[in-house]
């Protein structure tokens, strides 16, 4: 699912509950009562497994299983992560199936007691690439906390009327070939806003820096895991490019989910925003009115992800075969391609990747691109980027620092705070 730079996502602030109201929702406290009825509970962020009818899904399951009920609770993206780890440390109140996005899921890879192991249930892993599964392994790879939902891959969306008023071309093919490199997208961008000077070229730098990044190995952390973000050119190179895009005056300055982002959708306020494939149901969802006023290009660089989410099992639960067998079915095949048609999550199982249902879709809503081929595409030669107990947390963190620059900040001042509230995070210094 989605994350932001984030974390997928993919992350949705009108959906938020409190964590008041979570903290009643934990999971089941008896299992199966007498009469063999089993209540599993699911906490889940953003839009995971939500069609239209939110609870088409778990409609279909208990259909099927007519002793099971499913109760789900959904919270904002930080609210949901940080309520699951105290529940995992106080050893009570986590539900029986627990939705973690994959900036964060390497913050418990160090906790597998907490997590039931998938790979005694089984789980085929072969159907999802090795370094999809190995993100949510130990490093030794005796324990999978995770089942992968979906992927995000990368591509660039665009508003093809505001092309068009600043005379740029509006076919994909040929906005693909603007910018094979971020730095031709931003040349780009002072070409646009010089002609229409009231709409911005993106919405905030965080999307920006997160795509620039996308097309590195190592980037918050190495291979070692070592914490290497300060010392990283990568990401010093990424942060520098961005912030000059934002001086140049390319940014909307929209932080992400909020209700101004989603006003900047409805209202057209920005030209282009690096897209997942989550982003698709996020703008449809946001701003209906503006179907057939999107197309998709391929994303500078050519490749690259962000999001992802997997399913995991607190070992306090009740009900763990029970929730096993649940996670095990909204992570198939069939169930993931059902959400990308409907919402746009691209499925993670690689098998999926030639079926007709995903590679011949195309989005209506997006002057009918073909999503289907657009994002495995990006997937080909992204790299197999290292991730670390706080990559979420820094990927936030950068957000921040950089949507303060938008509101004036000095961008060394914004970077050396970032720095130190990273390495706060991160425990280091």
């Amino acid at each position: 699912m989605r994350t932001s730079s984030r974390p997928k996502g993919a992350i949705v602030a009108s959906l938020a509950v409190s964590a008041l109201v979570l903290a009643a929702c934990g999971s089941s406290e008896d299992g199966a009562d007498a009469n063999g009825e089993v209540k599993l509970t699911i906490n889940v962020y953003g839009d995971n497994f939500s069609l239209p009818d939110n609870r088409e899904l778990y409609d279909e399951y208990e259909k099927a299983h007519d002793n099971v009920e499913i109760v789900e609770n959904r919270s904002d993206f930080g609210t949901h992560h940080q309520n699951l780890q105290a529940r995992l440390t106080a050893g009570s109140g986590a539900a029986d199936l627990e939705v973690v996005e994959v900036g964060q899921v390497s913050g418990y890879i160090g906790q597998p007691d907490k997590f039931v192991n998938l790979t005694e249930h089984d789980v085929d892993t072969g159907q999802w690439t090795e370094s999809t599964v190995q993100r949510a392994s130990t490093p030794d790879g005796g324990t999978l906390i995770g089942l992968p939902t979906d992927i995000g891959g990368l591509a660039m969306c665009y508003r093809t009327d505001l092309f068009e008023q600043a005379g740029l071309p509006t076919a994909r093919d040929e906005v693909s070939a603007l910018w094979s490199t971020w730095e031709d997208y931003l040349d780009v961008g002072n070409r646009f806003t010089a002609k229409v000077p009231k709409v911005k070229w993106f919405d905030a730098g965080g999307h920006v820096f997160t795509g620039i990044i996308g097309n590195d190995e190592e980037t918050f952390y190495d291979a070692d895991g070592e914490l290497i973000v300060e010392r990283n050119d990568a990401v010093r190179d990424a942060w520098d490019l961005t912030v000059g895009a934002i001086e140049d005056g390319q940014s909307a300055a929209l932080p992400e989910f909020t209700p101004e982002w989603n006003t900047g959708f409805q209202q057209g306020q920005f030209a282009t925003i690096t897209c997942p494939a989550w982003m698709m149901g996020y703008i449809q969802a946001n701003a209906p009115q503006t179907k057939g006023k999107w197309d998709i290009a391929t994303i500078p660089g050519g490749s690259g992800n962000w999001g992802g989410s997997y399913v995991t099992i607190p070992s306090q639960g009740k009900n763990v075969e029970a929730a096993v067998d649940l996670a095990k079915w909204l992570t198939a095949p069939e169930q993931n391609i059902k959400l990308f048609k409907a919402i746009g999550n691209f499925p993670s199982q690689r098998s999926t990747w030639s079926q007709p249902e995903v590679a011949d879709f195309t989005s209506e809503f997006f002057s009918d691109a073909p999503a289907g081929k657009i994002f495995p595409a990006s997937l080909e030669d992204a790299p197999v980027q290292v991730y670390g107990p706080q990559s979420g947390v820094i990927g936030q963190t950068f957000a921040g620092a950089l949507n303060s620059v938008e509101q004036g900040t000095n961008p060394d001042e914004a970077w050396d705070k970032a720095m130190s509230d990273i390495k706060a995070a991160a425990g280091d210094g």
